[in-house]
């Protein structure tokens, strides 16, 4: 295996720890509008994400950092062809990580209200967005000869990117509410794994169309094999969710998360971003990598900085891996 195939490997694992990790407190975002039936259980569900949401960013800062390092021929394709909808997130991300640190800044109704409501739009667009981004990489953009892209923002709003979009929405609401009835006691534990299971079949419906359509289009063997597991680990979480074994579900739910993406990048391989003008247009690992040297020496840095950052982040679950319920919020912090 060459470096180029190792990397778009190590990029493909990056982004699927991204959307396992990122998946989930996005969806516990979206659940303070569609959960929380007040402000203390809204500070409950912010506090479930809050010591973890900004490392889980982490690895979409090292997706995109390692994409233009090793593939920089494909980092300036897709930032200049999706521009405006990587604004858009890049905006919603930024918004949500002040309203997370601001909420609790002020006492009153109105700014704690507002804030709320922008952790709610900045989590669900994100959750949206990067669903339609990726179901156009893998169906192909227009890209022209000169491997720059040719089409329009609204060449991506097409059907099969937007069912994209409409299933990591509800894959990741499912997510949340199942680490949401994970991470709490009481009657919002109980709430939210209903609202998991109504959430999970939507979202089995919507993700078996896509994965099958993808299937058809691009997939083979290998991607049959990831699309089958995805769908079983989801019939899964929905069936440990209904029993009451939310560990099991959320184990379950991210390895859909897991199995979903590992299709998409083997339908994908060895194409980083084809072209639907003309198939020799197409980025490949082959054309759109950095040179040999760089991707050694990336290597070496990955090989070195990545088990400390795992060994941090998960010693931060670790510490708080506790359930919490409205009894633990302070009245002061409402």
């Amino acid at each position: 295996m060459e470096l180029h195939d190792v990397w778009f490997v190590l990029i493909a694992v990056l982004w699927t720890g991204y959307f396992f990790l990122e998946g989930f407190d996005f969806g516990v975002g979206i659940l303070t509008k569609l959960l929380a039936r007040n402000r203390t259980e809204k500070r409950v569900l912010i506090n479930t994400i809050g010591p973890v949401w900004d490392g889980n960013e982490v690895w979409l800062l090292t997706a995109g950092g390692a994409t233009f390092a090793a593939f920089p021929e494909w980092y300036a394709t897709l930032f200049s062809g999706f521009y405006l909808a990587l604004l858009i997130i890049l905006v919603c991300l930024i918004v949500r990580g002040v309203a997370f640190e601001y909420r609790a800044k002020r006492p009153e109704e109105n700014w704690q209200r507002n804030w709320e409501t922008a952790i709610f739009w900045t989590s669900l667009l994100p959750a949206f967005l990067w669903g339609v981004a990726f179901g156009n990489i893998v169906r192909g953009v227009k890209i022209d000869k000169n491997f720059e892209y040719a089409g329009t923002f609204w060449d991506l709003l097409n059907p099969y990117a937007i069912l994209g979009g409409l299933v990591t929405l509800t894959l990741f609401t499912f997510h949340g509410a199942v680490f949401t009835a994970l991470k709490t006691v009481g009657d919002i534990r109980a709430r939210a794994r209903k609202l998991a299971l109504q959430v999970g079949l939507v979202t089995a419906l919507l993700a078996l169309a896509f994965l099958i359509w993808t299937q058809v289009d691009s997939g083979d063997g290998k991607s049959l094999v990831a699309m089958i597991v995805a769908v079983v680990a989801l019939v899964a979480a929905l069936g440990a969710i209904q029993v009451g074994r939310e560990g099991w579900s959320f184990a379950f739910s991210g390895v859909t998360i897991i199995a979903a993406v590992a299709m998409l990048f083997l339908s994908l391989f060895p194409n980083v971003m084809p072209s639907s003008l003309n198939a020799d247009w197409s980025l490949t690992v082959t054309n759109a990598s950095s040179s040999p040297y760089t991707l050694r020496i990336m290597t070496w840095c990955a090989g070195i900085a990545t088990p400390i950052v795992l060994l941090y982040q998960g010693w931060t679950y670790w510490v708080f891996r506790k359930r919490i319920g409205t009894q633990h919020i302070a009245e002061a912090a409402h």
